[in-house]
């Protein structure tokens, strides 16, 4: 049984629409249980935040820090055990399926590459107040309209990146070598290192007395944060969940499974949220405004020029992928690029101030924002299945005279 269990849950990649179903119910019930939501790149920000104080900036006077507040550390802020649970809950489960292993590009041009697309999807994501997470998946279930305005954007972002990525500039003379046979069979004989489960078993029992410890000492809240970041992490890594894939895939071959695998989890995540909100949850409304629509546009951009969003990048980076240590760095100077540029440089002034934030249950009323939401999402579906029948790489849309062939589930 034991085996049975770790090669189901551990060794075998998730179907795209278990892992994102169960992070959309998990986002719901966090939302319930805490009052707040999923979000990472509100704690990037603070972290540069903190990297600045280390060489005695002060940032106490910056407009954008007093707005998140980054009082106290990581350690002290549900925020900080969100992101600290995702990246030990993805690192467990590398390590519990033997798949940890240090991988550097062979060219390096492409960790200088993920480092400014870092920047550029940080830059944005702050921007609009929100990455693929706060401002998109658990943005659209709030019923916060800045959400479907960052969407779009981000799919337009998107399909500006896969413009720019495939220029020969940016790809550069592809690095071939001279690979023995000899030397391939070698390789695929190579045995996974057992030390890595054990590994992987150590660290979830360290983290989960941690958690248990603080909920001794009264501090229940971030132990939950805590438990449903590792949870997150563990859904990421296992499902590969990557909202870069989601949309740059459309563009590049049509294929639309995390597309939709999206789609279906976030109705989920609208319905029970709605519950939660209408038994007196707060719902967390966003500002609607040209900072949404740049802002979407950039991270858009920036994620398919560094090859991966903030959920793509944290569990490859815990795989050992360098490339994605290099596109977190960049994240985190981004965010902390737009903190200065908040008010020193005018844009909430230019960009944000005056602007409305937009709540769909109060304009439209409770069930038809409900069912407006949920058809929404049913067209994005339908739409990103559309698609996928019709367009193929190379070749663009209506092609004729080929079968459509479904594409499998978890590929």
């Amino acid at each position: 049984m034991f085996r049975w269990i770790m090669t189901k849950v551990f060794r075998e990649y998730w179907n795209p629409y278990v892992a994102i179903g169960l992070a959309g119910i998990f986002s719901a019930l966090f939302f319930g249980i805490t009052g707040t939501v999923w979000a990472v790149t509100g704690e990037f920000t603070r972290l540069g935040g903190h990297l600045l104080q280390l060489f005695h900036v002060d940032v106490s006077q910056w407009a954008y820090f007093q707005m998140i507040k980054m009082q106290g550390t990581p350690l002290d802020r549900t925020d900080g055990w969100i992101v600290i649970g995702m990246l030990v809950g993805a690192m467990i489960t590398v390590l519990l399926s033997n798949s940890f292993k240090i991988r550097v590009p062979r060219q390096k041009r492409r960790l200088i590459q993920g480092f400014i697309g870092g920047i550029i999807a940080g830059f944005g994501a702050r921007l609009a107040l929100g990455c693929n997470l706060a401002a998109f998946f658990t943005g659209v279930p709030q019923f916060s309209f800045h959400a479907w305005i960052f969407m779009v954007a981000t799919a337009v972002g998107t399909y500006l990146g896969v413009k720019v990525v495939n220029t020969s500039w940016w790809r550069g003379k592809p690095n071939l070598q001279r690979v023995r046979m000899s030397a391939m069979n070698d390789q695929t004989k190579e045995k996974s290192p057992r030390y890595q489960t054990y590994l992987g078993i150590l660290i979830a029992m360290i983290y989960l007395v941690i958690l248990v410890s603080y909920i001794v000492k009264g501090k229940s809240l971030l132990a939950i944060a805590g438990l449903f970041g590792a949870c997150f992490g563990i859904f990421i890594e296992r499902g590969q969940i990557c909202f870069t894939s989601a949309f740059r895939d459309l563009w590049l071959t049509g294929r639309a499974v995390m597309t939709k695998a999206l789609a279906v989890g976030m109705m989920l995540s609208v319905v029970l949220t709605f519950i939660f909100i209408q038994s007196g949850a707060h719902a967390l409304i966003k500002v609607a405004a040209p900072s949404t629509l740049i802002g979407g546009l950039l991270f858009g951009l920036g994620i398919v020029m560094a090859g991966g969003c903030e959920t793509g990048m944290m569990y490859r980076a815990m795989e050992g992928q360098v490339h994605f240590w290099m596109v977190g760095l960049g994240n985190i100077v981004g965010a902390t690029l737009l903190a200065y540029a908040w008010d020193h440089l005018g844009i909430y002034t230019a960009l944000v101030k005056g602007w409305p934030a937009i709540n769909l249950i109060t304009e439209w009323g409770a069930p038809q924002a409900l069912i407006g939401t949920l058809a929404l999402l049913i067209v994005w579906y339908l739409f990103s299945s559309w698609w996928e029948k019709h367009y193929r790489f190379g070749k663009g849309l209506q092609v004729k005279g080929e079968k459509f062939v479904p594409q499998k589930l978890g590929q």
